[in-house]
């Protein structure tokens, strides 16, 4: 059942816009049953046509994972399924080694957003667990809580839950309670979609125009060619803005589309008065209590739990903290829910470290992933010491940052080529062909805004 050769890019696009009318189906569906039915029907048979038998691996994890529930109760199922899940996730990408067929990208995609989807669920399962034993709460809240929060699936809510279509292979991640909230939403098919779909699809054809521009002047390839080092300095180090853009226009144009899709479907869609946040969903659950006796007609909806990409956080916010929670939102809420905020006490100085590590490993078994995700804490700790340095109020600190900004899409840029090359020579020859620039500034800044005094209004915070 393998596709005949394509590039993985094309694949991803004929997914994404053949699942578009079949999330809108799923909308005027006002059933769980049938939603179910589509949700997992649909997520099977494109996981089946478009990686083979290396379904077995999603089949394995998931299956695997209600077990461990089973066994470790919900006190523990979390540690378990974490551990499990990247276990897995190794053996994955490393099983040619001993003989089995590698999985193809599109089998790899699959994967990590299902080793997200079972961490999750049992850090769902765990909290719902002690949630019931907090006594700073009143009645009231505890009912909320249970009512619109908690989860307890059984097997099959488990499995269906993993082969959903939605965010199958590019994300947004999304809980297992926000799933089950929109399989049992009877009141879909009058849910305004098309505005907020329509707004977030406009970008898409620049985009799109964007990569097909910028891929058909510059090449990842060519940057392992001998040929590309006989080129100026400037030449080799501008060429990683080319390669950044391309990278980001390729990702954008898949988590939109994707995010769209979730969207036709009613994923994530929740009142505005619930105060719903990225892949956390709502916040204010007196609020949803009170909407659900309201017609769906005088309800304003969003998607912000469902909201995967800030383009303008990404590509204008000064700072590069800015910059990285703009990029692939709900991921970026599954490392902070369950990897940031879990880091015992002991190790609170090393949570940064941690959570970069998780998300390298994550991403993927090569050097180039560890050798980027290690600059982040370098980049950070020297823009939170120039900030407090030298950051000035009015037009001075206007021009710091615009001037910060620069060296922030710079800084991505550098580090965007390890994410690239992957290979540790790759990734290494670039860098050391344009001298370690990013290396050496990221230090510099470090050691420059630890020599200059900090100005009072600091030192008092300090």
């Amino acid at each position: 059942m393998e596709l005949p050769e394509m590039s993985d890019d094309v694949i991803y696009c004929i997914i994404l816009v053949a699942s578009l009318p079949i999330a809108h189906v799923v909308k005027l569906c006002n059933n769980s049953l049938s939603k179910k039915a589509i949700c997992t029907v649909m997520g099977v048979l494109i996981v089946c046509i478009t990686c083979g038998w290396h379904i077995f691996h999603s089949i394995v994890t998931t299956l695997v994972s209600c077990i461990l529930i089973k066994l470790s109760g919900p006190r523990k199922c979390h540690t378990y399924l974490f551990f499990w899940g990247f276990g897995y996730l190794l053996f994955f990408r490393t099983c040619h080694y001993i003989g089995l067929p590698q999985a193809p990208a599109l089998s790899n995609a699959v994967q990590l957003l299902l080793t997200l989807r079972m961490v999750g669920i049992g850090f769902e399962i765990h909290d719902t667990h002690t949630s019931s034993k907090r006594e700073d709460c009143s009645s009231e809240e505890m009912q909320l809580k249970k009512k619109y929060q908690e989860v307890e699936p059984s097997f099959v809510d488990i499995f269906l839950y993993a082969f959903c279509f939605l965010g199958q292979f590019t994300g947004p991640y999304y809980k297992f309670r926000t799933y089950l909230d929109m399989i049992n939403n009877d009141r879909s098919a009058d849910i305004p979609t098309l505005d907020a779909f329509m707004t977030r699809m406009k970008a898409v054809p620049l985009l799109i125009a964007i990569f097909i521009g910028f891929s058909y002047f510059f090449s990842l390839h060519y940057v392992t060619t001998d040929e590309f080092f006989t080129h100026s300095f400037l030449f080799r180090l501008f060429y990683m803005v080319p390669m950044f853009t391309i990278f980001r226009a390729r990702m954008y144009i898949a988590w939109l589309v994707s995010e769209c899709m979730s969207m036709a479907s009613t994923l994530g869609a929740y009142p505005v008065q619930c105060k719903a946040r990225c892949g956390k969903g709502p916040t204010d659950l007196a609020a949803l209590e009170e909407a659900k006796s309201k017609d769906v007609k005088d309800i304003k909806y969003d998607f912000e739990t469902i909201h995967n990409l800030d383009i303008y956080g990404c590509d204008m916010a000064p700072r590069v903290r800015d910059g990285l929670r703009s990029w692939n939102m709900t991921v970026q809420y599954w490392l902070a829910s369950c990897v940031h905020q879990r880091v015992p006490k002991s190790l609170a100085p090393f949570k940064v470290a941690i959570t970069m590590g998780v998300s390298a490993f994550w991403h993927g078994v090569h050097p180039g992933y560890y050798l980027s995700f290690g600059l982040v804490p370098i980049f950070v700790a020297a823009e939170d010491r120039m900030v407090r340095v030298f950051k000035k109020e009015g037009d001075a600190g206007k021009m710091f940052d615009w001037v910060n900004w620069f060296l922030k899409m710079r800084a991505f840029d550098y580090m965007c080529m390890g994410f690239l090359l992957l290979r540790l020579d790759y990734t290494l020859g670039y860098w050391r062909s344009v001298y370690f620039i990013g290396h050496i500034m990221g230090v510099i800044f470090i050691v420059i805004g630890r020599l200059r005094p900090l100005p009072k209004s600091e030192k008092k915070k300090e």
